[in-house]
């Protein structure tokens, strides 16, 4: 037998006789780095979440930048943070002269390949007001460049 998907929407069911009303909202954080490396700012979404008293949904991030990216790497164990650095640095070391972009120095075209195998986007499910994150896991910007940079990061919620 053949299986086929319904064109009907799907309908939120509780035991709450009034319906869901879904919202959205939009923020955006500055992050900014001291250069190079993982830096945690999950309790500043954490803290988004809270105040706008966010209870189901999907939160979406968007790093808006080229040469640093998201990650949601375990955060209890800083030797994970460097072993990552370390095998990065061996993928794309600075001043490789394999590469011809060097505009801002360097770093820059190193830069933008790390970004290229990471990501600069997350979705986070947020269920009962808190993001549905596993023990051992953190929000982080992974900033690729050696200079200190202001990053820009988009929060878009929607849900109830």
């Amino acid at each position: 037998m053949v299986g086929f998907l319904s064109a009907h929407p799907v309908v939120h069911q509780s035991n709450n006789p009034s319906p869901a009303v879904l919202r959205q909202s939009f923020h955006e954080l500055v992050i900014a780095p001291r250069g190079r490396g993982l830096r945690d700012f999950t309790r500043d979404v954490e803290q988004w979440v809270g105040e706008n008293q966010f209870k189901d949904g999907l939160l979406t991030l968007l790093l808006r930048h080229t040469s640093a990216a998201l990650r949601i790497p375990e955060n209890a164990d800083p030797d994970v943070r460097r072993d990552l650095e370390a095998f990065f640095h061996r993928l794309a070391p600075d001043g490789d002269a394999l590469f011809s972009h060097t505009t801002e120095g360097d770093d820059d075209m190193p830069a933008h390949v790390r970004t290229a195998l990471t990501t600069v986007n997350l979705s986070i499910p947020v269920r009962g007001g808190r993001l549905v994150l596993g023990t051992w896991q953190g929000i982080y910007l992974w900033e690729h460049r050696t200079r200190p940079h202001s990053r820009r990061v988009a929060l878009h919620f929607i849900g109830e």
